[in-house]
């Protein structure tokens, strides 16, 4: 991928997308709040012709398909248009997967053994997740000790708000932040884009005061 999910270091993910119609022009309202990333969980029907949409007709969009469960997932991802994948947890089949079809991987850890694992494996971007119940930026600040110097860096995910993700963005192990609140499931639904530009634009802002 010419262009790293977290150049812009926030990574919004869209859960539960229900119509596919919808995939456009959440998209747009991204862009237009300054932000050219996005990430469509595999939750629902709709996820992904939602992938392949944006694919076809947003190539500026750096496209991330996640919650990518089983090689099958990892598959169908890819040949939907996703740039790069995104997993909750770590699972060694499915990084076996995204390497043969080259589909760069995002795996989710917890734990100092799964991030070695994922080291071992090769992978140096990891989502942190659940971070607000896995011990925060505290955590964080303890995990770079030791994988700091190996290299590893984090997505954060899981209760970031823009009340706390300048604390996550101000530590050089975390890569990104991500979530939901951008692209909050209620405004979709209500088709409030405005509201998603906006929200995007003032994310964008905080991001750009951190160190």
């Amino acid at each position: 991928m010419n262009i790293s999910p977290t150049h812009k270091k926030i990574v919004p993910v869209v859960a539960g997308l229900q119509h596919v119609e919808d995939a456009l022009p959440l998209a747009q309202a991204l862009l237009a709040g300054g932000l050219n990333v996005v990430e469509i969980t595999f939750r629902t029907a709709a996820s992904e012709p939602a992938v392949r949409a944006i694919a076809q007709k947003m190539p500026e969009m750096v496209l991330g398909a996640g919650t990518l469960l089983t090689c099958e997932q990892v598959r169908r991802a890819k040949d939907a248009g996703a740039q790069f994948g995104v997993a909750p947890g770590l699972n060694l089949e499915i990084l076996k997967e995204a390497q043969k079809i080259n589909l760069p991987f995002v795996p989710g850890v917890m734990t100092p053994s799964e991030i070695e694992t994922a080291l071992s494996a090769g992978y140096k971007l990891l989502k942190f997740f659940p971070a607000n119940i896995a011990g925060g930026v505290a955590m964080l600040k303890a995990l770079a000790g030791p994988y700091g110097p190996a290299g590893a860096k984090f997505i954060v995910l899981g209760g970031v708000t823009p009340a706390t993700m300048r604390e996550y963005l101000d530590l050089p192990i975390v890569a990104a932040v991500g979530g939901s609140w951008l692209v909050d499931p209620a405004l979709i639904a209500k088709r409030d884009w405005q509201t998603i530009t906006s929200r995007t634009k003032e994310a964008l802002a905080i991001a750009g005061t951190a160190h």
